[in-house]
């Protein structure tokens, strides 16, 4: 009997793309636990910032025991417990937040007093930051283990900003070896967290260039047919802010939502092209085609199609902008649940089943807090 991850394994290689957004990131444990769950283990894991952090604990170990290690490290990074037994919920938020900020985060972050004492003072490059994050790697060191990216049947992508030349940089287990400077390169977002140095450049969160890291995706040569679930923690849409903390909360849900939506039209109209030089290429008779080969013009040609499926992670009550240092339990608890429940969701409509045009290289399939919105094609 054909289970759920053969039907989807049928359209290509299965890949799992994780957007940054600090304590955001539990939702995507949810989106995990629902496709481990269905039987749909990804053949691709791409991260950055926190959505990297993921990524590895997924890639780093057996099938069997990631949600087990994505579980133990949201566990260890819990905060604020204490408040929510004596704040109303109202307000426990905003105490949380401002803990996060002032005395850090268990097993992810702490104050770097000098920096706070002094703006000016010479920390060096590999320090300078508000916060040392020396805890989130001997937490990493502790849960993921590397030998497995580097050897195991998981490919891992994680993104990463390099501070001198202003490029994105994607480092990938298929094309090198990674370790932990990887890792905490990619979720280096400054100037909270300093610099990771690898090699002789130094690297700041990827979220500052691309935090919707799909685009590598799209990008990969050879390119390959594939189902892609991009998962997103800022949404892109939103109402109009009426207040300072509305205008402040939906400016990093417009900045880190990453251009996403002329992203995503650029790809449709780039395999839209693709599938059309195809087509062109194939009418023409075999001399020319050949001569057009020789000259390494059929290349631009293409004839792949990418199934997206992009879930959009929901807002919580009495959230702010200071939301994605919210990690205490409850909002992991909740977050996780909703990625949990809208995986489900989207999975049990399978959307990419319905019929789409031939030539399409790019369908787009987006739910919305668990809810279907649309299936497109190319414009």
């Amino acid at each position: 009997m054909k289970t759920l991850h053969d039907e989807i394994a049928s359209y290509g290689q299965i890949v799992l793309v994780l957007q940054g957004g600090g304590a955001l990131g539990a939702y995507q444990v949810g989106v995990y636990q629902a496709l481990a769950e269905a039987g749909i283990a990804p053949d691709w894991v791409v991260g950055t910032s926190i959505g990297a952090i993921n990524a590895a604990l997924i890639a780093g170990g057996c099938a069997s025991s990631a949600l087990g290690r994505l579980s133990e490290f949201w566990k260890r990074i819990e905060h604020g417990r204490t408040i929510d037994s004596f704040i109303p919920a109202i307000f426990a938020a905003t105490a949380r937040n401002m803990m996060a900020i002032t005395s850090g985060v268990p097993n992810f972050y702490r104050p770097n007093t000098p920096a706070f004492m002094n703006a000016k003072a010479s920390l060096g490059a590999e320090n300078a930051g508000y916060y040392s994050v020396t805890p989130l790697a001997e937490t990493l060191a502790d849960l993921v283990d590397f030998n497995q990216i580097n050897t195991g049947p998981i490919r891992l992508t994680v993104g990463a900003s390099n501070v001198r030349t202003s490029e994105m940089t994607y480092f990938d287990s298929r094309d090198m070896t990674l370790d932990l400077r990887h890792i905490m390169a990619s979720g280096a977002l400054p100037p909270a967290f300093p610099a990771v140095r690898i090699g002789e450049d130094l690297f700041w969160d990827g979220g500052i260039l691309s935090n919707t890291p799909v685009e590598v995706v799209f990008d990969d040569n050879p390119r390959k047919n594939g189902m892609v679930f991009a998962v997103h923690l800022w949404n892109p849409h939103g109402d109009e802010p009426q207040t300072i903390g509305d205008v402040m909360n939906r400016l990093k849900d417009v900045q880190y939502s990453s251009r996403a939506a002329s992203h995503i039209k650029r790809q449709r109209q780039l395999h839209k092209l693709r599938h059309i030089i195809a087509e062109m290429s194939a009418l023409l008779p075999d001399e020319a085609r050949a001569s057009l080969k020789q000259r390494g013009l059929t290349g631009y040609g293409c004839t792949t199609r990418m199934h997206v499926i992009r879930l959009l992670a929901p807002a919580l009550d009495h959230e702010d902008q200071a939301k994605d240092v919210d990690f205490s339990r409850e909002g992991i608890r909740q977050r996780w649940e909703a990625g949990y429940r809208h995986t489900c969701e989207t999975l049990e409509k399978a959307p990419w089943r319905d019929e789409v045009d031939p030539t399409e290289g790019f369908v787009l399939h987006e739910a919305c807090a668990g809810k279907l919105v649309h299936t497109a094609a190319a414009d």
